[in-house]
């Protein structure tokens, strides 16, 4: 079973390193989470490091050498395998396999995979569960945001009001990245103390990205509040509502494909819908018939004309009752 991301923390801590680690998710925790472990690498001795990138023609017989060879400076040594699809294919997951099997002495294998979900998962990476240690960082869910703002905040020796908490995670709009370099900046600009909420809109930039694709999943995964925030912010940045409809129109008619199929599961495969985003379309789906994505369908392409000027009324203000709709369908009055 792969140790939580609370569990790393704690694991890191041991006198010894497991001989192979596979750290996989989230880019940014990912790659922080690896340069923790080489640290930790460093303090018990592990004196040599050999990095192989796994790209299109990498020769998986580079892992078996690697493991094998001689260290000329130290007795410990760390082989850094980067794997970013996540997918070491046939031969990969051989060798791979065959170092979890045989692990030479002295030698730790760190496996990053910047690409995880629960279809990336095989038999190879349960090996390597079973042997060494698996970790799978995933970005905090929209309820989880506050928690892990304020245990970031705490990590760099920070603490703030949950009102102020509250703020940073408005601003930063589940951007990762953003919300990362927005801590560190306010570690430099405030220092020691509690930040309240004042300070926090005094010290912290926008840092929200809104793009359709969060309008859209926000929108289909019920979450009105959040779907209408990011709309307004596209409006405020100078979208054209007319692009924005595109995607949505586009997202409107996958909804009213998996409504019509016979077999939900065949269908979201055959639209290639990663696990996440089939279980959100599943959930809408169940919240309303296939009748209220037609109407939904008929009033995304009466927005398109009233925002190209074939009709008149306001398009934006169509836009967010479409957007209720969508994530609401007991509001579908709203469309009236």
């Amino acid at each position: 079973m792969p140790l939580s991301p609370g569990q790393w923390s704690k694991a890191l801590m041991a006198d010894r390193l497991d001989s192979t680690y596979l750290l996989a998710g989230d880019e940014l925790l990912v790659l922080e989470a690896a340069d923790a472990l080489r640290v930790q690498a460093r303090k018990l001795g592990y004196g040599e490091r050999e990095v192989l990138e796994c790209g299109q023609h990498f020769d998986w017989d580079d892992l078996a050498r690697a493991g094998a060879s001689m260290s000329l400076f130290s007795s410990r040594r760390l082989i850094d395998l980067r794997l970013p699809t996540g997918r070491p294919g046939i031969e990969g997951a051989k060798a791979i396999n065959a170092f979890c099997a045989d692990p030479p002495a002295d030698v730790t294998l760190l496996i990053t995979a910047l690409e995880w979900s629960s279809k990336h998962d095989g038999a190879w990476s349960r090996k390597l569960d079973a042997s060494g240690t698996m970790v799978v960082f995933n970005a905090p869910k929209p309820h989880e945001w506050n928690a892990w703002i304020g245990a970031r905040l705490a990590s760099r020796g920070l603490s703030a009001t949950p009102d102020a908490v509250a703020l940073l995670a408005e601003r930063v709009e589940g951007n990762l990245l953003a919300a990362a370099q927005e801590v560190d900046k306010l570690l430099v600009l405030h220092g020691e103390g509690r930040i309240d909420a004042a300070e926090m809109e005094d010290l912290v930039a926008d840092s929200a990205r809104y793009d359709v694709f969060k309008l859209t999943d926000a929108a289909f995964a019920g979450d009105g509040a959040r779907a209408l925030r990011v709309l307004a912010g596209l409006r405020a940045e100078g979208d054209e509502l007319i692009a924005l409809m595109g995607w949505l129109v586009n997202q409107l008619q996958l909804a009213l494909r998996l409504a019509n199929a016979q077999n939900f599961a065949a269908q979201a495969k055959t639209e290639r819908l990663w696990q996440s985003r089939e279980q959100m379309f599943r959930q809408a789906l169940r919240r309303a018939p296939r009748d209220h994505w037609l109407q939904c369908l008929a009033r995304a392409a009466r927005i398109d004309r009233l925002a190209k000027g074939r009709e008149t009324g306001d398009a934006w203000l169509e836009a967010e009752r479409l957007i209720v709709a969508i994530a609401e369908p007991r509001a579908a009055g709203a469309l009236v």
